[in-house]
């Protein structure tokens, strides 16, 4: 009788011995293949090649562990001091980086170096900007190339009116965020036949890997992620300040480009042809100049047309809100108490996505009649006084300045966070909070702790500044629809005949209102009901609209 132990050890040892005889044949080759690779008077041809691989055994492969190739530290034992140190850094860095906004590519560099005392030079030899780093470009543009793909309408506009070239002569001077979606929109600008200069209205909100792929293209680009104070306004100046170059439109977010050529070059001022504003803290700047009687050229109040605030100001808040507040925070915001400053449409939109999330909102409001709607959608409407001490969460909506005092600021509990999704960064008292007897620790990329001499902590989101586009980033479908309205004042402005426009602030026609609107249905794949001949006289309105009066709310 066979023994079946005795026999599956026979095997064993025939298998063991199989494997030894290979891995040494293996060994014999690999030791003939290094020695013809490694001596550099060896030339090895084809045949020898062939006969050196044709030598290792055919055997099924043993499977073998996934070796690292970059990198075989072996993290079962523990790292020295300077490694622990090294370590340390590095994961500092990328927790910092992965709340950059728009996780910028650059915010990794190491580069320390200000972008002014650096000479760069793009691919044309052109040295006409002022970027972090121009050899970012390559990531820049695939950046934009992805902006563009949620953005056909503006590319529509870009394709329809690229022939007739109705910005032919216009040197543009921009000062807006710098983000892949403003980016399409300077190309637009440049396709259509302008000349562009750009900057930042934002020292934290420019993806500089953007600023450097316009640069590549030759649009005078002046910004870069962090400047100071003193950059901000320099690099304005260098916008506006160029020999052989001289504005003739503005397109502004915030009124500081604007203030800056009014009050340091008033003759080039002058002969602006039209200034396009998107912000209401812009645009309350433009109404005062022109009750003053000192705005000596028209302009267009872009923020208070319907494709602005009725969709950017709302839905855009709405989503980009709570991307900012969770990437900068990590907090659970359920049962949260938090507080709005301002019920107008980026309170709306703040409003109806933590209320989502359960959180306990409420509202402050000096308007009546939005006091009301705050009511009737379900919020309490409280003075900020009466909760400071209660509250997690207090955010800003109003383009007004200290809605958030040091006082009530020096009330509020520990680890309650503040932020600004209104336009200004005055809107929260931070100059207040730069006094010797608190302390500034920064955690993060844009988050700071502000802690008293007890002990408490105050999170405070970009310094105040505008949270979304400091700390995250906007849908950039809604921004295209932004976009196209400025796209579209503009050309408005610059071909206007000599009377349409006085000095003064106009808001954009209801028509071309109804126009960006149309040009972004088709994403949708929405279709329009047409009237009929007798349903439009009926209504008394021409059948290709418009089709709300202007004192129209939607």
């Amino acid at each position: 009788m066979s023994d079946p132990a005795g026999e599956v050890k026979l095997e064993v040892k025939l298998e063991v011995k199989q494997a030894s005889k290979e891995v040494k044949e293996s060994e014999n080759v690999a030791e003939k293949y290094s020695a013809m690779t490694v001596s550099k008077n060896t030339e090895m041809n084809m045949g020898e090649l062939s006969s050196a691989f044709s030598a290792v055994p055919t055997h099924k492969p043993v499977k073998k562990q996934i070796q690292f190739v970059e990198d075989k530290q072996e993290f079962s034992r523990f790292p020295t001091k300077a490694g622990r140190r090294s370590l340390s850094r590095s994961i500092s860095q990328s927790s910092t980086d992965s709340y950059s906004s728009a996780a910028s590519y650059t915010d990794s560099s190491d580069d320390e170096t200000s972008p002014r005392d650096k000479t760069q030079v793009n691919s044309k030899g052109s040295s006409d900007f002022c970027v972090k780093n121009i050899k970012q470009a390559e990531f820049g543009r695939r950046e934009i190339e992805i902006a563009e793909q949620d953005m056909t309408a503006l590319i529509s506009l870009r394709k329809r009116a690229q022939s007739e070239k109705p910005l032919a002569g216009a040197k543009i001077v921009g000062c807006t965020h710098i983000t892949a979606q403003t980016a399409v929109l300077i190309e637009t600008l440049a396709a259509l036949g302008a000349q562009c200069r750009w900057t930042a209205c934002n020292i934290y909100s420019t993806q500089n890997e953007v600023a450097a792929a316009l640069s590549e293209t030759g649009v005078a680009v002046y910004a870069w992620k962090g400047e100071s104070e003193d950059d901000f306004w320099w690099c304005i100046d260098r916008c506006v300040n160029n020999e052989g170059w001289q504005p003739n439109m503005i397109l502004d977010d915030g009124g500081d480009l604007t203030h800056w050529m009014y009050k340091k070059y008033p003759n080039v001022f002058k002969k602006i042809r039209g200034i396009v504003e998107e912000s209401v803290t812009g645009v309350h700047r433009l109404y005062q100049l022109s009750k003053a009687g000192k705005l000596c050229v028209p302009a267009m109040n872009v923020n208070d047309s319907v494709t602005k605030q009725k969709f950017d100001n709302l839905y855009c808040c709405r989503e980009s809100i709570l991307d900012g507040l969770k990437r900068t925070t990590d907090v659970m915001f359920g049962g949260k108490q938090v507080v709005i400053c301002g019920y107008g449409e980026v309170g709306k939109g703040c409003c109806a996505a933590l209320k989502a999330l359960g959180s306990v909102v409420n509202i402050t409001e000096i308007d009546p009649i939005c006091a009301l709607q705050a009511c009737m959608d379900g919020f309490r409407v409280v003075k900020l006084n009466e909760v400071i001490r209660q509250v997690d969460v207090i955010i800003t909506c109003t383009g007004n300045k200290n809605v958030v005092t040091r006082d009530q600021l020096d009330r509020m509990k520990n680890g309650s966070i503040v932020c600004n999704m209104g336009h200004s960064n005055t809107e929260i008292d931070v100059a207040s909070l730069r006094t010797p007897e608190l302390t500034w620790e920064r955690v993060r990329s844009q988050v700071d702790h502000v802690i008293w001499p007890d002990g408490k902590r105050v999170i405070l989101l970009a310094e105040g500044r505008l949270l979304n586009l400091s700390c995250s980033t906007v849908p950039t479908f809604v921004l295209s629809i932004t976009a196209t309205t400025q796209a579209l004042a503009l050309i408005e402005l610059y071909n206007a005949p000599e009377g349409r426009y006085k000095q003064d602030v106009y808001l954009l026609p209801k028509k071309m209102d109804e126009y960006v609107a149309s040009l972004h249905l088709t994403t949708f794949d929405a279709h329009l009901t047409e009237l009929s001949d007798d349903q439009a006289k009926y209504l008394g309105l021409n059948k290709n609209g418009p089709f709300k009066p202007n004192y129209y709310r939607y």
